[in-house]
């Protein structure tokens, strides 16, 4: 806040805050293991049928459940009404945590969108420029970049909070200068973590859509067609609800901490600040349906899935059997 009198004087939203948090975290938490669990488990059976757009997806999954394995620690810590009483590394961890999930997610999208452009505006091109082995090298590059940028997350830690009496995490220290590097970092991963990314999404959504309306009257395409129509709606949802109200909200309250405002308009700021980082936490819950809705070949993969673990239950019963009353092959039934 722009003076420690108007923030002092205004009421305090710590009951909100930790009543949220901790249930908005406890949610994402259960949808998220399930979600990205299974569409993990999915992706590594059926890696043979591998494809570009399988390796993204295969490595948002293992984003969102590094981000998500965290989430029990802030759960933890807003039960314990803003007490934090698991040492500094995993304050450190659990705050990087979650800001690499997010623009890894972000970037992910972007590169999958991207190659689902390329296979629709230019098949051709497709065959040589979409393969497994620069989705890898994608992937591997967007996670340095990612990892690296997102270090500074990793230099605030745990503090004691003498007013409160309280160890503190995921709120750091008024010190001086801290509110300008927040607005250079601010800044700086709206411009390179969202708005290029969003940009680039929307320009191959643009190109799709063309290319698809030009293409409308051909039946072989409806199968694509339908893929790219979902992976837009999941994509464009993702951004609208989870991405894009946590950058807007970020930028203009950390404005409002420059400006100075009422308590009434503080108020509003803290609490929509605990809204759109629960809603930029929950894009962990959307990436799995861009899979299940818009992956290639996902019915079949479910399907290959399905009956390989069948298989599988099969095996270990008749081990289990004495070899009299396992039943007979189909060979022998046909002897």
């Amino acid at each position: 806040m722009a003076n420690n009198t108007t923030e002092f004087s205004c009421p305090s939203i710590d009951d909100f805050r930790n009543q949220v948090y901790s249930t908005a975290y406890s949610i994402i938490t259960i949808l998220g293991l399930v979600g990205n669990g299974f569409a993990l488990v999915v992706l590594i059976r059926t890696y043979r049928q591998s494809s570009a757009f399988h390796v993204y997806m295969l490595n948002l999954a293992v984003a969102d459940l590094l981000c998500v394995c965290t989430l029990p620690f802030r759960v933890l810590y807003y039960v314990q009404k803003g007490h934090w009483i698991l040492g500094d590394f995993l304050c450190r961890i659990s705050s990087y945590a979650l800001y690499v999930n997010l623009y890894c997610s972000i970037f992910f999208m972007m590169a999958m969108s991207f190659a689902r452009f390329l296979a629709i505006v230019f098949p051709v091109q497709n065959l040589r420029l979409a393969t497994e082995r620069r989705a890898r090298v994608v992937c591997a590059c967007i996670w340095v970049f990612i990892c690296g940028t997102s270090s500074p997350f990793l230099m605030s830690g745990q503090h004691f909070d003498p007013k409160t009496n309280k160890t503190k995490c995921f709120e750091p220290p008024e010190e001086s200068g801290s509110l300008k590097k927040l607005v250079v970092l601010n800044y700086f991963s709206l411009v390179v973590g969202f708005i290029i990314p969003f940009l680039v999404i929307l320009v191959c959504y643009i190109g799709i859509v063309r290319a698809l309306l030009g293409n409308s009257n051909a039946k072989k395409q409806q199968n694509t067609r339908t893929k790219a129509i979902r992976m837009i709606v999941v994509v464009m949802l993702a951004f609208l609800v989870s991405f894009m109200p946590y950058h807007v909200q970020r930028t203009v309250h950390l404005h409002f901490k420059k400006q100075g405002a009422s308590c009434d308009e503080i108020n509003y700021m803290q609490k929509s600040v605990v809204i759109t980082l629960c809603l930029a936490a929950a894009n962990s819950c959307f990436d799995p349906m861009l899979y299940f809705f818009s992956g290639e070949n996902s019915r079949h993969r479910l399907s290959t899935f399905r009956k390989a673990s069948v298989n599988s239950l099969n095996m270990k019963r008749n081990r289990k059997m004495p070899p009299s009353a396992q039943p007979l092959q189909k060979s022998e039934l046909e002897n």
